[in-house]
């Protein structure tokens, strides 16, 4: 059987020359690719105890799902600013060049709620530092952050250090 990593593609010089640009659709395209993707964050949630999946938009959905479907948890998006319907609240994080905010409904995590953190990617961990951020803010407590792929080489885990991270896969460049 391949590895997960067999279900990746890597394209150079994408979007600009000297990167390697890892492509997670092509995981989603193979009916094996997404269920050893799926099976294989569900494998790292064994023994954790949490009430909620958080996932990022979009492919932070694409994984979060699923696993929380076959859990039988529920999923909470966190999305960008100014696509929730409920009254929210607002996280900026840092971009390349400028900023961006991410958003989550007031009232979809109770004080004490145990919630983990599903993505596709880890790269500088911004994104997962502002979630982490609205998470605590509410009262909740993120147990585990889960990752499909992730980018060694841009140091995000350093930024999420004292959280449990876990990634199926680890590209040790940027």
């Amino acid at each position: 059987m391949k590895k997960l990593e067999d279900y990746v593609t890597s394209i150079l010089d994408f979007p600009e020359e000297g990167i390697i640009f890892r492509d997670v659709t092509t995981i989603l395209e193979d009916p094996d690719g997404l269920t050893i993707a799926v099976d294989g964050v569900r494998q790292m949630l064994e023994g954790v105890e949490y009430d909620s999946v958080i996932g990022p938009e979009s492919r932070g959905f694409i994984f979060g799902v699923p696993v929380a479907y076959a859990e039988h948890k529920g999923f909470i998006p966190v999305r960008k600013k100014g696509k929730l319907p409920r009254e929210v609240l607002s996280a900026d994080y840092a971009l390349e060049y400028g900023k961006a905010t991410v958003e989550i409904h007031k009232d979809s995590i109770r004080p004490g709620q145990k919630v983990v953190i599903i993505d596709d990617l880890i790269a500088t961990g911004g994104t997962i530092e502002a979630i982490i951020k609205l998470i605590e803010e509410l009262g909740g407590e993120v147990v585990k952050i889960c990752f499909i792929m992730e980018l060694a080489g841009l140091k995000g885990r350093e930024k999420l250090s004292g959280y449990d991270v876990e990634s199926l896969i680890t590209y040790e460049g940027k």
